[in-house]
């Protein structure tokens, strides 16, 4: 019997970890050997079953059969430079080793080794030991397409150097045309709908649907069509006597209608727990329920909650962290997928505007939902935010990005005066699949260095990816501009991108600069991520500025359901106090989804207040809506 690869995936926070950990853990139980892998950078698989994991496959605690793995971006890119170079080493002289290792030393590689390392788990003759499930957590849909887009874009860069050069960014194409072969291998696989299955896991709400109809497009484009969808987080039937969740189960019912009408796959759905899912028996509980039909214990859960003091921030403490002092103020807000950085971003932007302050909004989130929440376009150029003064917003897409990239690149060599043959190189050179990061790289640069605006806030892409964006201009200070630059007037080019980071590195670290804001729900895994990702971003001098708790329930709750969601979240509460020592700005559980400038307003007033001629607001105001 073949082997079956099973992906999950889906917008950001809607629980894809929580259902891949809770198939394979009912797999491994049937007596199937079952592997589970993230190809997330920020992967959570280790949270979830509460034990060490890493870059190798290891056997889960207390679960027979199941093994899990983490891919680690730069564990992987070791073991793919040396395994590209073995056969190099012995066949030529070591300068010209030493030059090739210098070419696989850029961007492009770390990218497509840790894609080479997940293909090694569908081509079975390499890589993993026999198992009868594979099971793919990935990473938030942008990045994930992304991934299942690089079989083709690899396979054609390969075969064109091949015909040209001979020469591709992750090394000569004469030592990787076995992995063009594998690459063919594995997105054949993942079109056999008898091999391959995708999960989309979403939540019945308007950007979650988007999404997931923009991901089985785009998926649709390579010829894979074996969709299911796992409909997450329903509201329980009994929350009809709390308002705030009454009127989320109405809203919820709309999208509902939504999904079966625009999405006709193959459904099932999960009640959204008063509790946390963690540890292998969780697991097999939440398994009884979203398999067998089992009741989910309420009361039960709701009976654990600990009475825990909060000490909150003053409105004074978190704007301190948001507006300008005498120079530009840039804000980052980063964090897990699906915590709600894009209406943070928005939020605060439109709170900047409205204080006078000349503002520009953008995203470097492949997903891009700034549209979405301020309820109108937002494209690759800067465009003025219609009903709002002072408001401007683009997104960082990374395939116009990279045509502008190239033409720039190209354009500035033809000056230059270089001639038609080092041109030709070049042109075959910047085809290559990592061109398009390495222009929203070099675009991220642009905007950062921009000098015009009072106050610029980034909506980022998921910890992950956003950490390798930011830490990109420490590491790739002496590769940026590919080899393209080098190859034309190597020490000027150098200088110039060294005068860009040098000044984008200094507005990182100054505090009076620039605010790290981390967003996070309080539970467990995303509290956990933006932790690691700040201690990460420490080392290089970036410290935290401000944390934003998002979703969180109002005290006064009526029902068990409720009261336990509540307890659980007062506990982490206090954690986020007690890790990150930093203010913290809380927003609460709404009735609806945030979208359109008036709500902006809205909550920008009652996160930041100094609007006078705003009324006093108070959350349950939405309910009225």
């Amino acid at each position: 019997m073949s082997t079956q690869f099973i992906f999950f995936s889906g917008k950001g926070g809607v629980g894809k970890t929580s259902m891949a950990c809770t198939h394979a853990v009912r797999y491994a139980d049937e007596g199937r050997r079952t592997l589970i892998v993230t190809t997330d950078p920020a992967s959570n698989l280790a949270d979830v079953f509460e034990q060490k994991i890493g870059h190798q496959i290891t056997p889960v605690s207390g679960v027979s059969n199941l093994s899990a793995m983490e891919i680690d971006p730069d564990t992987a890119t070791r073991e793919y430079i040396d395994r590209a170079m073995a056969p190099l080493r012995a066949a030529f002289p070591p300068q010209v080793v030493k030059v090739m290792e210098e070419q696989m030393s850029g961007p492009c590689t770390a990218e497509v080794a840790a894609f080479d390392r997940f293909t090694d788990f569908i081509v079975s003759d390499k890589g993993a030991p026999d198992f009868d499930v594979v099971i793919f957590d990935t990473a938030p849909t942008g990045h994930t397409i992304r991934l299942l887009e690089l079989p083709a874009e690899w396979s054609q860069s390969i075969a064109t150097a091949s015909a040209g050069s001979g020469q591709t960014c992750i090394g000569p194409a004469a030592a990787i045309q076995d992995a063009k072969r594998k690459y063919e291998h594995a997105l054949g696989a993942l079109r056999d709908e008898t091999l391959a299955t995708f999960i989309f896991v979403l939540h019945p709400e308007a950007i979650a649907i988007r999404e997931t109809k923009r991901a089985i497009g785009e998926l649709g484009k390579l010829e894979i069509h074996a969709f299911r969808l796992i409909i997450n987080g329903i509201i329980p039937a009994s929350e009809k006597a709390n308002p705030l969740f009454a009127a989320r189960s109405q809203m919820q019912t709309r999208y509902l209608a939504q999904i079966q009408a625009e999405l006709p796959y193959p459904s099932q759905s999960m009640i959204l727990l008063s509790g946390e899912i963690q540890g292998a028996a969780r697991l097999r509980q939440v398994g009884k329920i979203f398999f067998d039909g089992e009741p989910t214990p309420v009361e039960l859960e709701a009976a654990r909650g600990k009475p825990v003091k909060i000490v909150t921030s003053s409105i004074e403490e978190v704007t301190a962290r948001i507006l300008p002092k005498g120079q530009r103020r840039t804000v980052f807000f980063a964090g897990k997928g699906g915590v709600g950085k894009t209406v943070a971003s928005c939020m605060t932007a439109v709170w900047l505007a409205r204080q006078g302050h000349k503002t520009l909004l953008l995203t470097t989130d492949p997903a891009a939902h700034l549209g979405d929440v301020l309820g109108q376009p937002v494209g690759d150029n800067v465009t003025v935010v219609s009903g709002q003064t002072s408001l401007w917003a683009v997104k960082i897409d990374p395939k116009a990005a990279a045509e502008t990239y190239k033409a720039r690149i190209l354009g500035d060599a033809r000056q230059r005066g270089r001639p038609e043959s080092a041109l030709k190189v070049m042109e075959e050179e910047l085809e290559s699949p990592c061109t398009e990061e390495m222009a929203a790289f070099d675009q991220f640069i642009d905007y950062a260095s921009q000098s015009q605006w009072d106050a610029m806030v980034f909506d980022t892409a998921p910890t992950g990816h956003t950490m390798r964006l930011l830490e990109l201009p420490m590491d790739w200070s002496q590769q940026i501009d590919v080899k393209v630059f080098a190859s034309v007037e190597g020490n000027a080019a150098d200088n110039v991108a060294k005068q860009r980071f040098g000044k984008v590195i200094e507005m990182m670290r100054d505090q009076e600069q620039s605010t790290f804001a981390f967003v996070m729900y309080p539970e467990s895994t995303p509290v956990l991520e933006a932790w690691r990702a700040s201690q990460e971003l420490a080392t290089v001098g970036i410290h935290t500025g401000l944390v934003v708790a998002n979703f969180v329930i109002p005290p006064e709750q009526v029902t068990p359901f409720a009261r336990a969601r509540r307890a659980m979240q007062v506990k982490y509460l206090a954690e986020i106090r007690e890790r990150f020592a930093v203010p913290v700005l809380e927003i609460p559980l709404l009735p609806q989804e945030v979208k359109g400038l008036e709500m902006l307003v809205e909550i920008g007033v009652l996160a930041y207040g100094n609007e006078s001629r705003l009324p006093s607001l108070k959350p349950k105001d939405w309910n009225q809506k």
